[in-house]
């Protein structure tokens, strides 16, 4: 009709919370089943091994109706009874046969072949699946709970702690700091954008122990922060790390983000490396963010 469409919207509230920051999305699916993969990746352990229990018994429910539907079809089962027909359903998908139950017509031969085929397929697409969720590379770094701001050599300084918690040293750490802040256009409409906080050292060639990323703020987009302002705003911090570990042979990614509330002002972190008896140098993650009044 003169080149016109129509486009059929989907509107849909899901709540997402992921790296500690809480937000909800109007018009997207929290487990979109147009893409199944990705939804089977990401949906938790438990859910995953109950869509996956379930879509098994289902299949072999389906099949189990179509022989029970079938008098004779399958040798030694009792007509009409489902069970049967259901665990002759379960040993065929999985390409196990006991030699009692067995197909008795070519009806059935022809349904135990397309079901032998389906099940290869779903034991397949099961097991990638399973492969993909326990290879996935994970980092495991420990952030400290409250970024610091402190005076240090001078300026005040917005600080992050943040410890490896594997224990083998971690190599080509990159670090990216950035603010979620508040501004009001000349037309005098308030909007949120990202701005990026210079650090210090963003990038470290190993990463062994605790690290504490700073961020002057005699300089900058946040020139001339208040705790006030940080408050008004609602400011959020956001924390990316990309880091490799040689043990998974992987480059490794993590996120935290932290509110306003959670900066602490005019403190520091207390020490967290310190040297044992033998002389070894150590790291007490338990200390991370652990916090003590501004010297």
């Amino acid at each position: 009709m003169g080149g016109a469409h129509t486009v059929r919207r989907r509107r849909a509230a899901n709540a997402f919370s992921g790296a500690s920051f809480n937000f909800t999305k109007i018009g997207a699916s929290r487990y979109d089943l147009s893409d199944p993969y990705h939804a089977a990746l990401t949906v938790g352990w438990g859910a995953f091994m109950a869509v996956v229990g379930g879509l098994y018994v289902l299949i072999n429910l389906l099949f189990a109706l179509v022989y029970v539907a079938m008098p004779g079809s399958v040798a030694n089962a009792r007509p009409g009874a489902l069970l049967d027909a259901f665990f002759f359903s379960v040993e065929t998908f999985a390409t196990v046969g006991y030699g009692d139950f067995r197909p008795a017509t070519p009806g059935a031969h022809w349904v135990a072949t397309f079901e032998i085929v389906l099940g290869m397929m779903f034991t397949a697409i099961v097991t990638g699946l399973v492969f993909v969720r326990f290879s996935k590379p994970r980092a495991k770094i420990v952030f400290a709970e409250q970024p610091i701001i402190t005076i240090h050599n001078g300026a005040p300084t917005l600080m992050i702690r943040l410890g490896n918690g594997r224990m083998n040293v971690l190599t080509d750490l990159k670090l990216r700091l950035s603010a979620l802040v508040r501004e009001v256009g000349e037309e005098g409409l308030s909007f949120r954008r990202s701005v990026d906080l210079p650090l210090v050292t963003d990038r470290y060639a190993i990463f062994a122990l605790t690290i504490t990323l700073q961020h002057r703020l005699d300089s900058g987009p946040l020139k001339g922060l208040t705790e006030q302002h940080m408050l008004d705003d609602e400011m959020r911090l956001f924390l990316t790390v990309e880091t490799h570990d040689p043990a998974l042979g992987a480059d490794v990614h993590a996120l935290h983000t932290y509110a306003a509330s959670d900066v602490a002002w005019g403190r520091r972190y207390a020490d967290a490396v310190s040297q044992s008896e033998s002389g070894m140098t150590q790291a007490d993650l338990t200390r991370i963010s652990l916090l003590e009044p501004e010297i």
